[in-house]
């Protein structure tokens, strides 16, 4: 008589992880280590130099073996931007899920604030890194290399709230997704270095928003209507109407401030 199979208890004690939970928790932990790495690296090269570091030191001080160090990085100059991939991700989710109403502009300059935002967490080791790249040329060359990565997000986004096939003469909607992409990583790229060389302080987030105004300001108004072909516009965001020599505005509660305040001038321009 065939004996029942038998169970390992080590398995069937085995708890469910849920797939999401542990994806979750190996992303954390390869995050934590590229930080590791990316700290031993800042440490020797502010020591020793850029050039007489070797990635086997920097493997050592970090108190992991040389091969861990490339399973994460590939050079030792791509170790000083430990968090460029994760941010990328989180940018690309806030164009993801942004809401229907919300103009393609504003989305792409709170889909850049995560950049910001990885510099703020740790002022002191941004400001560290900004020296550094100031110094090294590999350094600074990798930088421009991750600036691009996220200005080619931002083109993409915005091209596609245009029909890219539609070239005729007169249409200039392709350049301006391309311009006014570029316009935004600028913007947030010298209020960035402005606050790096000021050692990491005062109120970033104030003059970020200030420099969006003016990129909104600039190339907001010839940017799609819509995120989809079908999609419902939203309402105007002021309405202006003149009594005589007095001009009434009527706003949505949650309409942009600048936005309201542009459609106020264009109407005081009118009159």
């Amino acid at each position: 008589m065939s004996q029942p199979a038998k169970t390992s208890p080590r398995a069937s004690s085995a708890p469910d992880v849920p797939e999401s939970a542990a994806g979750t928790r190996a992303a954390a932990q390869r995050l934590k280590m590229r930080r590791e790495l990316a700290t031993a690296a800042m440490e020797l090269f502010a020591t020793k130099g850029y050039e007489a570091t070797t990635v086997d030191e920097i493997a050592a001080t970090a108190g992991v073996a040389r091969r861990t160090f490339f399973r994460h990085f590939r050079s030792k100059e791509e170790a000083i931007f430990p968090d460029h991939d994760d941010t990328l991700t989180r940018a690309e989710a806030v164009l993801d899920v942004a809401p229907a109403h919300e103009h393609p502009l504003d989305t792409v300059c709170r889909g850049i604030k995560e950049v910001m935002k990885m510099y703020a967490a740790s002022p002191s080791v941004s400001v560290e890194r900004y020296r550094l790249t100031r110094e090294v040329p590999a350094l600074r060359e990798r930088e421009i290399a991750s600036v691009a990565r996220y200005e080619r997000l931002f083109t993409r986004y915005l091209l596609a709230h245009f029909d890219e096939t539609d070239h005729h003469d007169g249409n200039d909607d392709p350049l301006l997704a391309e311009v006014a992409a570029s316009a935004v990583v600028t913007a947030h790229n010298h209020v960035l270095r402005r606050w790096l060389r000021a050692g990491g302080q005062g109120d970033v987030e104030t003059q970020l928003d200030h420099a969006f105004s003016i990129v909104r300001k600039t190339f907001g108004s010839g940017i799609g209507a819509g995120r989809t072909a079908g999609a419902t516009a939203p309402p105007a965001p002021a309405a202006v109407r003149t009594e005589g020599e007095v001009l009434v505005a009527v706003a949505r509660t949650d309409a942009p401030l600048d936005e309201v305040m542009r459609t106020i001038e264009e109407a005081l321009r009118k009159k």
